[in-house]
């Protein structure tokens, strides 16, 4: 397996909010020697239910959390709306969309769902929404919308959430390196970005040495 890094994120965990600019860091230092491959975890995908009042409780004290640790902004206007399920398959959609059509801008369009939802209040759940973003990134609104129905984009991104299970991430973000020996886990969970960059270049050292041995003893 090519060196790199396996990036499992959900455009509406707050964590993974937080977590949005230390990402970036990486990819603007790391990239180079270790691409980054974004896999949609499908946090709430399929949620029919709308939030209770329990629930938006549960969500906001998240925000708060986050917001204190990673200084992330959040719009907590989103609490006054009514009858709203939190289905996070839609954005995970549009984002696995980008990916095969725009592979080089799918961290940023990460980025743009967060910023439209958790700072401008905007409902990524909706595919006109999500249009609307896209067509930022340069797609056509008509085709963004026939690309989203489409029943392999579905089945795509439905893989996208079997492979985060499989591999056993149960949490977001989580960030893996891998390489030809497997993979290891950076981190699961948010941490700031000085912390990640040492476990990054740690891991790196390690791979590079181990690839230099291998090299040695053939």
């Amino acid at each position: 397996m090519p060196r790199g890094l396996i990036y499992f994120a959900d455009p509406m965990c707050s964590w993974c909010w937080g977590f949005s600019k230390v990402i970036q860091k990486v990819q603007d230092k790391f990239s180079a020697q270790l691409p980054i491959r974004i896999m949609m975890g499908g946090l709430y995908a399929g949620a029919s239910k709308a939030l209770d009042p329990s629930a938006k409780e549960d969500l906001k004290e998240h925000w708060q959390d986050v917001a204190i640790l990673s200084g992330a902004e959040f719009d907590f206007r989103f609490f006054d709306r009514e009858e709203f399920v939190y289905n996070t398959e839609p954005a995970c959609r549009a984002i696995v969309l980008v990916q095969q059509h725009e592979p080089a801008s799918t961290l940023a369009f990460l980025r743009q769902l967060q910023q439209a939802f958790y700072c401008e209040n905007n409902d990524i759940t909706d595919p006109e929404v999500l249009g609307e973003e896209a067509l930022k990134f340069g797609f056509n609104p008509d085709k963004f919308s026939k690309l989203f129905k489409q029943s392999e984009l579905i089945a795509e991104t439905q893989k996208h959430f079997a492979i985060t299970k499989h591999v056993e991430v149960t949490g977001f973000p989580t960030l893996f390196a891998v390489d030809d020996t497997g993979q290891h886990t950076i981190t699961s969970g948010y941490q700031p970005e000085d912390k990640i960059y040492e476990h990054i270049q740690g891991w790196l050292n390690e791979s590079i040495a181990r690839e230099a041995e291998s090299s040695t003893n053939k």
